[in-house]
């Protein structure tokens, strides 16, 4: 008796063994996600390159941006032209302004080319440079935006036609409908869906953070203009 359930034991482990290694054997294989991106179809391509435009566009007005935030040089280049200005030297001020090529000092010397002026003229013709610069410092930054919105969409349309597709495989399969013959459409519908929410993310995240340096920027500038304001309301 003893003998027989030691039979049927290992009988037992031997048979559960062989599910194992059968059930192992059968698991699907898991997918790049390179592999999700080329089975996505042209969308995905589309998809790459407008995450490839976002990128390029975040480092390269990164670096601009960074180049007009410079605090320390700023408060260097403040500092100089109150004291220039404090000993009656205009053409030294202005000259200096000249060589400062940065948006404050295109500001300040647009600033110097009206003196003589009324203070409301020269703060109006600051405003409007600073303005210009504003809108250099912003060029291309709207199309991060685009992105961050076309990812989304162009994921959906991927969705759509994904779906368009595994429902015209039905039709032409008629009662031979087959799971694998949908899962081609399915498959594509779901993999645009999740590329066009990871660029719509990633774009809008650079987005964000293109939109904060350009306020930093701005609120330098805006105190600066004042600062140059205020000391030209200074007595002589």
């Amino acid at each position: 008796m003893i003998s027989k359930l030691l039979v049927i034991q290992s009988d037992g482990t031997a048979q559960a063994v062989a599910d194992t290694l059968n059930n192992a054997a059968s698991a699907p294989e898991k997918i790049s996600l390179w592999d999700m991106a080329v089975n996505g179809g042209w969308i995905m391509l589309i998809l790459a390159l407008l995450l490839i435009l976002a990128i390029y566009i975040f480092i390269e007005r990164y670096i601009t941006l960074s180049a007009a935030l410079k605090g320390e040089a700023d408060n260097v280049f403040m500092n100089n032209i109150r004291q220039y200005v404090h000993e009656g030297n205009i053409d030294a001020a202005r000259s200096l302004s000249k060589q400062t090529q940065t948006p404050l000092g295109r500001m300040i010397d647009k600033g110097f080319s009206r003196l003589g002026r009324p203070l409301p003229d020269i703060q109006a013709a600051i405003e409007n440079e600073g303005q210009l610069e504003v809108s250099n410092l912003e060029r291309r930054v709207s199309l991060v935006s685009a992105v961050a919105s076309l990812g989304p969409m162009l994921g959906f349309l991927g969705t759509v036609t994904g779906m368009v597709t595994a429902f015209q495989d039905m039709a032409h399969a008629g009662n031979n409908i087959d799971i694998q013959l949908l899962s081609t459409g399915i498959y594509q519908a779901m993999v645009t869906t999740v590329g066009g929410l990871i660029v719509g993310i990633i774009a809008y995240f650079l987005y964000y953070l293109l939109v904060t340096r350009i306020n930093r920027v701005v609120f330098e500038l805006e105190v600066r203009a004042n600062e140059f304001m205020d000391l030209l309301h200074e007595p002589a």
